[in-house]
């Protein structure tokens, strides 16, 4: 279950008065995104736009807005009439059991419903809908917000918009070219590179064209939405790097209202600050895209907000990692978006976003790992067929490349090792090969698994005795105790031979090892076992061996889950689902019997060193020299150690041997500083989106960590945090935000007005961020 243990900051809408300008002139911490005309990057080779976009965007971690687009894009084709004519009855298809599917559907943003709709039928009522705000009545929880969001682009619109814009930050982008031509010589790109035959070979703009395109994932769409629809804060999906161009909206007229979007950034670099001040401070979690935040969040926060009226012809580059949201003003505004890949990207996906993703089951649509391995693929033949390892390496293009290639091999070292089986256990046996399939994911967590998982035998099979729906769970989420209701003896399944991924990974690296040469590339590009020998800590594999024989195996009862399994079943809409099905590669239910269970595990129970409960054995961690029992639950909640962090460990250390144990017991002793947590963790329902045959056996990753830790709203940028002292937080909040300001009611700017703290308990407390309220609810 979730637990709601926390005060969240409500939505507070944005008057349609709304003066900006006056907002961000009078408000330290806001200004505007720095802008940059279309016309300055049309004598500009594609090298200087890239140049431009990562040195800003990718490693400055700054918004960039590119203006001037307007021109170029003709009313003709971009404009809601000619939508309607061409898109506007698009309603119903269905699907092969004869049933509607709605092929597009309009988002019902506060019953967060999708509401089966025309597109045509939707642009018709966007008068209606806008006239329905006004600056006396638009905190009304009332009026209807419907968006029409994440529709597929148009062919048309993608077509032009891919002849005008910079390839290097288009869409499906594929810079990297070769000659077979020995007479061919290299040629500098034309305006934007449109222009780029006999060019020398170049890194691609977007790697996801290194995917087979029944692979990849269809991120072209566009937003349409009207007054009052938003965009709650989030970040691009897989750290990747997002783009935003409005190519229509309505004029101000005495029909409609002129069309605008109001965006809310932030920068890469303060990501971590950002993040925490949602969670301790608004409560919500920018991982989850739910909450819009009011414009006083944003005023009191302790980082830099970069703030973009955007208008037709504005392209906005989002930077990786960066949260942001986005308010739509007036009758009408059409947004084409898209997002790109890069190698930047994937380091911070595979390093850091996709954990993120993994903890509140947020889909992984990029296949990260896929995208590593075929781009390697693609860059080893481009540079073989160049043979650049002469003169064509005096390109800078082309030095990019291979530092491109360089750093793609070595997230590739990082993938392969962490699927390499023990090398003391005994091999595995009965591996089954399942030919890499595009529709493999964690039934838990919902990531793209690239090779090695686990598939329950026990599980794939419905009440019927047929083959149904297969459970399989990643390595990551089966290490950090999620998996199905057996919780052990899970089979192993791969989508590639092994010989051939360590083939790949032995072919890249002499490959690159011929070409730099040197002592110190022989020393950071070694052979795959070796790097094994010298990795340090257990593999994610090596890890699941050793749990799947830890863990005890509990027998599924199926008659018991009946009803839940049928009201499951009922409650899922057509396509929400990508899951894989059997084909008769699974046991049948009749078969079961057959296969001999595994013996049960010694199961004993320890008592936990700090909570001081009782668990049985696999659920806890022992340490190697003091031989102590730690609960899984309380590594995490009070030292932060998630638990394949603590069984990656050759030999792990306890918080009591390392002298930051918090426990009572240990802070008698006045020589141990207790370790304090790095982040506030809200937890989350899992159950919403995980498959209903799920369980976490080790964490209840659903409750907060705020009943550990504590946030100090006077110095949030620090993350000040310590133990719950009732009296003494609650005293140095109220002091601290004792002349605050208040949530305005009045409509005129949406500002924050002073207030004492003596009208808070006669004023409403919905519209009221957490650290504008008096605290008391924590005693």
């Amino acid at each position: 279950m979730a637990f709601d243990d926390h005060i969240k900051a409500k939505f507070v809408p944005i008057s349609p008065g709304f003066d900006l300008h006056t907002l961000v002139q009078c408000t330290e911490n806001f200004d505007y995104i720095w802008r940059i005309s279309k016309d300055k990057l049309n004598s500009r080779s594609i090298g200087n736009v890239e140049a431009l976009v990562k040195s800003v965007v990718v490693l400055g971690g700054k918004p960039l807005v590119i203006e001037g687009w307007g021109p170029s894009l003709p009313p003709a084709l971009f404009s809601s009439k000619w939508l309607e004519e061409n898109l506007g009855s698009k309603a119903y298809i269905f699907m092969a059991d004869s049933s509607p599917f709605a092929e597009e559907t309009v988002w019902d943003i506060p019953n967060e419903v999708n509401i089966p709709m025309t597109i045509g039928h939707y642009l018709r009522s966007m008068k209606t809908l806008t006239n329905k705000f006004t600056p006396t009545n638009y905190m009304e929880s009332r009026n209807q917000r419907l968006y029409l969001k994440d529709i597929d682009c148009p062919e048309a619109w993608a077509d032009h918009l891919k002849n005008i814009i910079p390839n290097c930050v288009y869409y499906l982008n594929d810079c990297v070219e070769y000659s077979n031509n020995e007479n061919s010589t290299p040629c500098a790109l034309n305006n934007f590179g449109q222009n780029s035959y006999n060019s020398i070979a170049a890194p691609a703009g977007d790697l996801m064209s290194s995917l087979p395109p029944e692979m990849r994932a269809s991120n072209m769409m566009c937003y349409i939405g009207h007054d009052g629809t938003y965009t709650a804060a989030h970040r691009e999906m897989c750290a990747t790097i997002g783009h935003n161009i409005m190519i229509e909206a309505s004029a101000d007229n005495d029909d409609e209202r002129e069309g605008s979007s109001i965006w809310f950034m932030t920068e890469s670099n303060e990501r971590s600050v950002v993040r925490e001040y949602f969670s301790a401070v608004l409560g919500h979690d920018v991982e989850i895209e739910k909450h819009f935040a009011q414009v006083n969040a944003w005023k009191n926060a302790p980082f830099k907000v970069w703030i973009v009226e955007q208008k037709v012809g504005d392209l906005i580059i989002i930077p990786p990692l960066a949260p942001h949201q986005v308010w739509n003003r007036g009758t009408r505004t059409i947004k084409a978006a898209w997002n790109r890949t890069t190698v930047d990207t994937l380091e911070l996906a595979l390093k850091e976003a996709l954990f993120c993703s993994r903890m509140v089951c947020r889909d992984e649509q990029y296949r990260c790992k896929a995208i590593v391995f075929y781009s390697l693929q693609k860059y080893y033949k481009i540079l073989k067929q160049n043979d650049i390892e002469g003169n064509s390496y005096q390109h800078e293009r082309t030095k990019q490349l291979w530092d491109d290639f360089k750093r793609l091999f070595s997230l590739y070292q990082d993938i392969i090792i962490s699927e390499m089986f023990s090398l003391r256990l005994p091999k595995e046996k009965n591996v089954e090969m399942l030919p890499h399939n595009p529709g493999v994911f964690c039934s838990y967590c919902r990531c793209d698994i690239f090779n090695r998982f686990l598939t329950c035998r026990f599980c794939n099979s419905d009440y019927s005795g047929e083959s149904s729906d297969s459970y399989d769970i990643c390595m990551d989420c089966y290490a950090m105790g999620r998996s199905c209701k057996c919780i052990s003896n899970l089979s192993w399944v791969e989508q590639w031979e092994w010989r051939f991924l360590a083939d790949c990974y032995e072919l890249w690296r002499n490959f690159i090892i011929r070409f730099y040469s040197g002592t110190e590339i022989l020393k950071s590009f070694q052979p795959l076992e070796v790097v094994r020998i010298n990795y340090g800590k257990k593999s994610i594999a090596q890890i699941c061996q050793e749990q799947l024989k830890r863990r005890p195996w509990k027998k599924t009862n199926l008659s018991a889950d009946l009803k839940l399994y049928s009201v499951h079943t009922k409650s899922k809409t057509i396509g929400e689902s990508r899951q894989r099905t059997l084909k008769g590669r699974r046991e049948l239910i009749a078969d079961r019997s057959k296969r001999e269970a595994p013996k049960p595990a010694n199961l004993k129970r320890y008592r936990c060193h700090v909570c001081r409960r009782y668990e049985l054995n696999w659920k806890m961690a022992f340490c190697s020299t003091c031989n102590l029992a730690f609960c899984y639950s309380t590594l995490w909640h009070e030292f932060d150690l998630m638990p394949q962090a603590v069984m990656a460990e050759n030999d792990w250390h306890c918080p009591r041997c390392l002298k930051i144990c918090s426990c009572k017991t240990c802070q008698e002793n006045l020589t141990r500083i207790p370790f304090e947590p790095k982040g506030t963790i809200l937890g989350h329902n899992t159950k919403k989106v995980a498959d209903h045959r799920s369980v976490e056996s080790l964490v209840d990753f659903s409750r907060s960590k705020l009943i550990w830790i504590y946030f100090d709203p006077s110095n949030p940028q620090q993350s000040i945090r310590r133990k719950l002292s009732k009296d003494e937080s609650v005293s140095e909040i109220t002091q601290t935000h004792e002349h605050e300001s208040l949530a305005s009611e009045n409509e005129d700017a949406n500002f924050l007005t002073p207030d004492g703290a003596s009208r808070l308990e006669s004023r409403s407390m919905k519209n009221i961020d957490p650290f504008l309220r008096d605290l008391s609810t924590y005693s």
